[in-house]
């Protein structure tokens, strides 16, 4: 019994260590990404209705290779915009979300990605693109050089 329970709890932890940390405020994301001196990764998607943004979640966000790097290289910060009620935000989330969109996102793209610095400079953007998450992690990193 003692080994099932190792195993598992084993299990669990090397699960946990590859979880996307993904930030909702974006005055954290800047106080981390100062910490740690990373950029930030802003994260523009409707999770619960905009196709490309699920397709980039399953085909980048989620792999355990963009998981394992984004971990020790980028502070992910994401603003999410569902339309199901099921999945609505808070109030102060929404509101927070919509002054995110009123700077970095203007015209209402979705999924868009921008690449910001700690003070919240942009240094690039992007979308979804039918890619590996290698090339995107490249793409990425050629807006933080």
């Amino acid at each position: 019994m003692k080994k099932v329970f190792l195993i598992a709890l084993l299990f669990v932890a090397t699960i946990s260590s590859y979880a996307q940390d993904w930030q909702t405020d974006f005055a954290t994301a800047k106080q981390l990404a100062t910490k740690e001196n990373k950029p930030i990764i802003l994260v523009f998607q409707g999770s619960d209705w905009c196709a490309p943004c699920i397709k980039l979640d399953r085909e980048v966000w989620s792999t355990e290779s963009f998981k394992k790097y984004a971990k020790d290289h980028y502070v992910m910060l994401q603003a999410d915009f569902p339309r199901k009620k099921k999945n609505a935000l808070s109030e102060e989330q929404t509101a927070a979300n919509a002054k995110l969109a009123e700077t970095y996102n203007k015209n209402g793209i979705f999924p868009f990605v921008v690449v910001l610095d700690a003070n919240g400079k942009v240094l690039g953007e992007t979308s979804y693109k039918k890619t590996t998450p290698e090339a995107y992690i490249k793409e990425l990193n050629a807006f933080a050089k």
